[in-house]
């Protein structure tokens, strides 16, 4: 008989710091997919769905694809809105049953009003709905932060190992793979979750780079000749005020091994890495103090404005500062529909004065003249395997303008993270003849611009997204942890 396997899966990155509150149409906008339309959204992106539905595919299997809702990363989820979605998903599930194995797609740091662990709170959900008898297998975004009640919802959670994250394929791979072992050939697993007492700063989340670099070669080495089935190193979320926000490391063992002795190589190998958890501090003004002597184009990194963290992404701080120190040919690009739907009024070629105030920085307002460039709708796709997995993006009716001084500003009507240089692309501009691309993210925009800038810096910038995450104040977080507080024993 086939072994029935579900999908659903709930989405989010909430930064719980963010003004943008996420609603029911930010996900209902195009974001929530059911039945066939999930294989049809998803099985040629680079996405882990379409890894899980290519490996899953054989004669044994009936695949049964019910609901995937996601939304772009914002703030807190409202309450309505959890507990709409999780009914949805909870009914779904319930008019699939019987069921052998659920997939669930999640990110792992949804955080919603009132209920801060979202997604502790609708695979419990579902857990109760089917029992212990059905497998349930869930895959995570390394910036998750992963809390008790998902460890023990799920027989197993897997996480992507790069950053940025070029694996979000293959890592649907492995949780099919996984499924398929057990359902088919009765292997038994344990999972036991270790949470460390600190928080992996954002800009020292890339993989490529020390200190990931090297601590994920260590821990990948610690289970040489082990039967660990399956490893995950929590990068976790510092913009979420949840208890389980920090980093952790997800294990997934045979059954019958005893595993005390490998916590304690994993505990004291990341104790000897909470030194490097905060990395170097870069201000633009360092970087503008060595024009002349770098290669271009420069990404310029705004941490202070990520989109893909839950920041606005309509800060002109980075922009103010080339403009100040004469810097020309940059572009960037800006989130405020209300400038859209003024400068779509003008004609092609003609030219305007408007005013850009960064609120995030504090600064006066500030005016520019600008000539319009081009006025379009801001549609483009992503044929390569980038950050997030999508092959389709839309940043809604946009406006390209430039400055005086030739830098460039893209006004959208969408926020859409800079995930792909085809946000750009778009333009009739060759941005490899740029000096400065301003991206609105971490990491994330380094695989995108990694063939088309030779530099790259990460800046760190008023925002939402602030990089020195001691600034904010949390009220829920666990104390002492690194970098808030030191700790005053191992």
């Amino acid at each position: 008989m086939k072994k029935r396997i579900a999908i659903v899966g709930l989405y989010h990155e909430s930064n719980t710091f963010s003004s943008i509150p996420t609603l029911w149409e930010n996900f209902a906008d195009g974001h929530i997919f059911r039945n066939t339309e999930i294989i049809e959204r998803f099985e040629n992106a680079h996405h882990e769905i379409a890894g899980f539905l290519q490996e899953i595919n054989n004669d044994d299997v009936e695949l049964i694809p019910l609901i995937v809702a996601d939304a772009i990363p914002s703030g807190k989820i409202n309450k309505d809105v959890v507990l709409k979605l999780t009914e949805e998903l909870c009914q779904a599930v319930a008019s699939a049953l019987p069921l052998d194995g659920i997939y669930c797609v999640a990110h792992g740091a949804a955080t919603g009003e009132e209920i801060r662990d979202v997604d502790g709170y609708w695979l419990s959900e579902i857990r109760a709905l089917v029992g212990n008898n059905v497998s349930m297998i869930a895959s995570l975004d390394p910036h998750a932060n992963v809390s008790q009640k998902m460890a023990s919802a799920t027989d197993a959670m897997i996480a992507y190992s790069t950053n940025p994250h070029l694996d979000q394929k293959e890592t649907g791979g492995k949780v099919a793979g996984l499924m398929k072992k057990i359902l088919a050939e009765g292997l038994e697993i344990k999972q036991e979750l270790l949470m460390f007492p600190a928080s992996l700063s954002l800009e020292q989340q890339e993989t490529a780079v020390e200190p990931c670099l090297s601590l994920y070669n260590k821990v990948a080495g610690l289970m040489n000749n082990l039967p660990v089935i399956s490893h995950s190193i929590i990068l976790g979320f510092p913009y979420a005020d949840v208890e389980e926000m920090g980093t952790s490391l997800i294990l997934i063992t045979e059954r019958d091994f005893d595993t005390s002795q490998l916590q304690q190589d994993i505990v004291e190998l990341f104790e000897s890495y909470y030194e490097q958890f905060v990395g170097k501090r870069v201000l633009i003004e360092d970087v503008l103090e060595n024009d002349k002597s770098l290669e271009k184009p420069v990404l310029l990194l705004d941490m202070g404005d990520n989109v893909g963290a839950g920041a606005l992404g309509n800060s002109s701080f980075l922009f103010h500062a080339l403009e100040k120190n004469n810097c020309s040919s940059s572009i960037i690009v800006i989130y405020d529909p209300m400038k859209v739907d003024h400068l779509k009024t003008f004609s092609v070629g003609s030219k305007t004065e408007l005013s850009l105030n960064d609120d995030t920085g504090g600064n006066p307002l500030k005016r520019y003249v600008v000539e319009i460039l081009e006025i379009r709708d801001g549609e483009f796709s992503e044929s390569t395997p980038r950050h997030g997995g999508q092959t389709s993006y839309d940043m809604g009716k946009v406006v390209l303008a430039r400055t005086e001084l030739g830098n460039y500003i893209v006004f959208t009507s969408k926020r859409v993270p800079p995930f792909s240089s085809q946000q750009l692309q778009l333009f009739d501009i060759d941005l490899s003849q740029l000096n400065w691309i301003v991206a609105k993210g971490v990491n994330a925009p380094i695989a995108a611009y990694q063939n088309i800038c030779p530099n790259y810096f990460k800046i760190q910038t008023p925002g939402e997204s602030n990089a020195d995450a001691t600034q904010y104040h949390y009220q829920y977080r666990r104390r002492p942890m690194i970098p808030f507080e030191s700790l005053t024993s191992k």
